[in-house]
């Protein structure tokens, strides 16, 4: 599995956004929006799931963009064109259910952009109208604003420190949309993806009006098969792991703090990892 191309998207204030582009021809005939694949950059570091943005099928390429965070994401930023990957595994996980509603509104916080626009594309081709809602840090981390902007028929950009776009966060977009005068059918969906606190805000808004909405988790994973566990959650009061049963879910039957809990277990063991390797201080 070889880096085929990689790419810096954005940077600042210390966070880094990167592309890469990895030569997997079974994966990319297989890919639909909304999978994802779990990959090893070598053959000591951990397994961690990315969403697969987009797939090349005449190159054999798929498209993923991270955020280096933590140990493996940092590694995964070092490596270069031309350098192999020790493994990678997918299509994994449901396809995102594309059909035609009529009004989709899709919502993505940070590097959750990534994730959203494959989403957006799918339902886009399948006739739907689209609103899109990105949120970002600051305008120097906000990606994919031109490739979401071909595929919506309507873009709200925000940022919490008011670089671009409008002052504020996705939520705020959100409500003015949904309190204004609306088009929506009954049919309407809400899709969100991003940090955990931002999809709880989500769901709780979208609850007052009654609007069925969709997440897509990022879960701490280890097998992605459904063996290990680790990436358990609550939905509707039964167990579910999100590599098999989901990566997506009914955002009005998550428990959110147990999700929020559970993804906090190895904070401060990736802190000192990354501390021992030099990629913090």
């Amino acid at each position: 599995m070889k880096i085929f191309d990689k790419k810096i998207l954005a940077e600042a204030n210390g966070a880094r956004i990167v592309r890469i582009e990895i030569l997997s021809g079974h994966i990319a005939s297989a890919a639909k929006a909304g999978q994802f694949v779990v990959l090893m950059a070598n053959e000591d570091a951990e397994r961690i799931p990315l969403t697969i943005v987009s797939a090349d099928k005449a190159k054999g390429t798929i498209t993923l963009i991270f955020q280096e965070a933590g140990y493996t994401t940092r590694l995964l930023g070092k490596m270069n064109i031309g350098e192999e990957l020790y493994a990678v595994a997918g299509p994994l996980g449901h396809p995102t259910e594309i059909k035609k509603t009529g009004n989709i509104i899709l919502i993505g916080g940070g590097v959750g952009i990534a994730e959203v626009y494959p989403v957006a594309k799918a339902f886009k081709e399948a006739g739907n109208r689209t609103t899109t809602i990105l949120g970002a840090r600051t305008k120097d981390l906000l990606i994919l604003e031109k490739e979401l902007k071909n595929v919506s028929d309507e873009v709200h950009i925000v940022t919490d420190d008011g670089s671009y776009g409008k002052k504020g966060f996705v939520t705020d977009a959100l409500k003015e949309i949904l309190s204004g005068p609306s088009s929506l059918a009954p049919g309407a969906l809400v899709y969100a993806v991003g940090p955990i606190p931002m999809m709880k805000a989500v769901s709780s808004l979208t609850k007052e009006f009654k609007i069925h909405t969709i997440v897509s988790l990022n879960t701490i994973m280890v097998d992605a098969t459904g063996m290990c566990g680790c990436c358990r959650v609550t939905i509707g009061g039964q167990t579910k792991f999100s590599c098999i049963d989901g990566p997506e879910f009914d955002a009005a039957l998550i428990d959110w703090d147990e999700l929020t809990n559970r993804n906090r277990i190895y904070t401060e063991q990736e802190k000192h990892i990354c501390k021992l390797e030099g990629f913090i201080q």
